[in-house]
C-alpha cells in the first residue's frame, strides 16, 4: 500500500491560519499587551502608585507563562492527536536542566568553593573532573542548541518504538508515566551529576546580565511572552493545515486513516517531538526566573496537573490551554498563601465540575455560546430582503 506524506505548513501559511481564530487573535494580542503595558507599569510608575507591578509579580507573570507554554504543548498531542501524554514534565524538565547547566557554568569562580571549573555540589561530592556531558555548556549557543535537541531526542526515541509497536490509550499515557518517573529516580542519583535531591540553584547571570537586576526579570518576562505567541502560532498553522487534519483524523479513527495511506506512525512522531521541543523551550525559560531546578519536576504528579490545564481551559483549542494554565496557576498562588490546606481539593474540583458542566472547557464552552449567538444574529441582506 502506498503511504501517504504530509509536508509541513509554510511560514506563509502562519497569518492565514489565524484569520478563523478569534480567541486566539484575543489570547495573542493580551499577551502582547501585557508584555509591554506591565514593564512599563514597573519602570514608569512610582511604587505608590495603585497600578505600579512588582519585579516579583513580573517574575510570577513570566513563570506563569512559561507553564502556557507546557500547556500548549499538551494540548497539541492530546486535543488534536489524541495522545494523553502525563511525561510531558519530563520534556519541561529536561529543558530546564540544559538551561541550569549553562547557568551553573556561568558562575565560576564565584561559587562557595571558588571553583572556577566545577560547580559547587560537584566539589562538595569529590568529583576531580567536568563530567564529558557538561562540557560546551559554558556556550550559550551550545545550551541553546541542547534545550532543543534533549527534549526532542528523548520524544523522537519514545514515540519511534511506541508509536511503530501500537501501542495507545491508556497504555501508552501510563508508558509516559512511568517515563517520567523514571527520569525522576535517576537525576535524584548523585552519581548522575546532575545535582542530585538539591539539583541547579545559586544562578548568578545570563548572557552577562545579573539574574537579579530589574532588568533582566523583565527581559526574560517578556522573552517568555514572545516565545509563547510563537509557540502558539507555529501549533495553530500546524492544526490548520492538511498536517493538522490528518492528526484529527488519526485521533478520531487511526485504523481508518492508516488503512486510507497515511503514514500515522509518522505524523505522530512529528507532531510529539514538535510538542516534545515546545515543552523544552518551556522548561529553559522557567528556570532562570525560579532561580532552581531540581528533579521535583520530574514528578508525575506535575504532568497530570498540565492535563488539568489543559481540560479546564478547553482541549482542542490551543488557546484554552493557555488561559487554562494562567487561570489554574494564579488560583494555585492565591489558594497557597491564603489557604493552603484547601488547595488540592480545590484543583479536584475545578477538575470535576468542568467534567460534568464543561466538557470542553471554559474556552470551549464560551466559543459555543459565541457561535451560537452569531448565528442568531440576522444578516442585514436577509433583513432587508424580509422587509421587501
Amino acid at each position: 500500500m502506498h503511504t501517504q506524506s504530509i509536508s509541513t505548513p509554510s511560514r506563509s501559511f502562519v497569518l492565514s491560519a489565524m484569520q478563523g481564530d478569534k480567541g486566539g487573535q484575543l489570547t495573542v494580542l493580551a499577551i502582547l499587551a501585557a508584555i509591554v503595558l506591565i514593564p512599563l507599569a514597573n519602570v514608569w510608575l512610582p511604587t505608590t502608585h495603585p497600578l505600579y507591578v512588582e519585579t516579583f509579580t513580573i517574575s510570577l507573570l513570566g513563570k506563569y507563562l512559561s507553564y502556557a507554554m507546557l500547556a500548549l504543548a499538551v494540548d497539541l498531542v492530546w486535543g488534536y492527536l489524541g495522545i494523553l501524554s502525563l511525561g510531558h514534565g519530563a520534556f519541561f524538565a529536561l529543558g530546564g536542566y540544559a538551561m541550569g547547566m549553562y547557568l551553573m557554568r556561568q558562575i565560576g569562580d564565584r561559587g562557595v568553593y571558588g571553583n572556577p571549573i566545577l560547580p559547587d555540589f560537584m566539589v562538595f561530592l569529590n568529583w576531580q573532573e567536568l563530567p564529558w556531558f557538561w562540557h560546551g555548556f559554558d556556550q550559550f549557543w551550545f545550551a541553546a542548541l541542547m534545550v532543543i535537541l534533549v527534549p526532542g531526542a528523548m520524544a523522537f526515541v519514545f514515540g519511534y518504538l511506541a508509536f511503530r509497536s501500537r501501542v495507545s490509550g491508556v497504555y501508552l499515557s501510563i508508558i509516559t508515566q512511568a517515563l517520567t518517573y523514571a527520569l525522576m529516580l535517576a537525576f535524584f542519583r548523585n552519581e548522575m551529576g546532575f545535582g542530585g535531591n538539591n539539583g541547579l540553584t545559586d544562578f548568578k547571570d545570563i548572557l552577562g546580565y545579573n539574574l537579579q537586576q530589574d532588568s533582566t526579570r523583565i527581559a526574560l518576562f517578556v522573552c517568555t511572552g514572545v516565545a509563547l505567541v510563537l509557540s502558539y502560532l507555529v501549533c495553530r498553522s500546524v492544526v490548520a493545515s492538511r498536517l493538522g487534519r490528518v492528526a484529527v483524523a488519526i485521533r478520531d479513527s487511526e485504523s481508518r486513516t492508516r488503512f486510507m495511506g497515511y503514514d500515522v506512525d509518522g505524523i505522530k512522531l512529528w507532531v510529539f517531538v514538535l510538542s516534545a521541543v515546545i515543552a523544552g523551550i518551556a522548561g529553559a525559560l522557567y528556570v532562570p526566573q525560579v532561580g532552581i531546578i531540581n528533579p521535583g519536576e520530574f514528578a508525575p504528579l506535575n504532568s497530570i496537573e498540565v492535563v488539568v490545564w489543559v481540560a479546564l481551559g478547553g482541549r482542542a483549542t490551543l488557546f484554552g490551554a493557555i488561559v487554562g494554565a494562567l487561570v489554574i496557576n494564579y488560583a494555585k498562588s492565591w489558594f497557597t498563601v491564603e489557604f493552603p490546606e484547601v488547595w488540592l481539593f480545590a484543583l479536584g474540583g475545578l477538575f470535576v465540575l468542568s467534567t460534568l458542566y464543561f466538557p470542553k472547557g471554559l474556552m470551549g464552552f464560551v466559543s459555543d455560546k459565541w457561535r451560537l449567538l452569531s448565528k442568531k444574529k440576522p444578516n442585514k441582506n436577509q433583513s432587508k430582503e424580509a422587509m421587501i
